[in-house]
């Protein structure tokens, strides 16, 4: 199977020739040029003022003043999504095991804009994030601070004891959200006593 093109005169005003490349059957060596483009399967129009001419290889060039020819190619390649348009759902996700043993208070911050605060001890959260995002790259960046309750007695100091903020890709069913790609994860631990700040990026989709 060769690629043949198809023409159709779509504008008299202009003379614009518009190629339709179309899956068709092999072909004759010998090709039709009109100024260069290459015009097989062209049907049922007529040329004024052009000049005619068989070059070395054999093939006939039309040169023709005032006519402009297009090439658009339609069938055998994947429609592409389009530019600037996210496909994916994007969302917030917060994991504490056991809740409020870490005792940080971790502020989100999304493109430079301040997104919200989790808390150590809030029920989890799960936040479709999707309508914030910006088609391609985006940066996070996710400060963390100690919260002690009393700082003479923290409620643990054990690495087993977590709070976690986690950015994804995801899916829904019905009320239920399944994270299928992490993009973002940031972790602290019940032992970590330091103030922290990361920065992040991930491409949408």
């Amino acid at each position: 199977m060769v690629q043949t093109m198809h023409y159709v005169l779509v504008s008299p005003m202009t003379r614009t020739l518009v190629a339709l490349c179309l899956w068709s059957l092999p072909v004759l060596a010998a090709e039709v040029y009109v100024n260069g483009v290459n015009v097989e399967g062209l049907t049922n129009h007529t040329f004024e003022k052009v000049t005619v001419r068989i070059d070395e290889k054999g093939n006939v060039q039309i040169d023709a003043p005032g006519y402009s020819v297009k090439k658009v190619t339609i069938g055998g390649d994947k429609a592409k999504e389009p530019e600037g348009v996210i496909t994916q759902k994007y969302f917030l996700v917060t994991e504490q095991s056991p809740p409020g043993a870490t005792e940080y208070e971790i502020d989100v911050f999304l493109n430079g804009k301040f997104l919200r605060t989790v808390k150590s001890g809030d029920e989890q959260l799960v936040n479709d994030i999707s309508k914030q995002l910006k088609p391609g790259k985006n940066q996070v960046i996710v400060q963390a601070k100690k919260r002690y309750a009393d700082p003479m007695v923290p409620r643990s100091s054990s690495r087993n004891h977590v709070f976690r903020v986690i950015i994804g890709e995801g899916t829904t069913t019905q009320d239920q959200v399944t994270i299928e790609k992490q993009l973002v994860t940031f972790t602290r631990t019940a032992a970590d006593t330091n103030d922290t700040t990361q920065e992040f990026s991930f491409t949408t989709r």
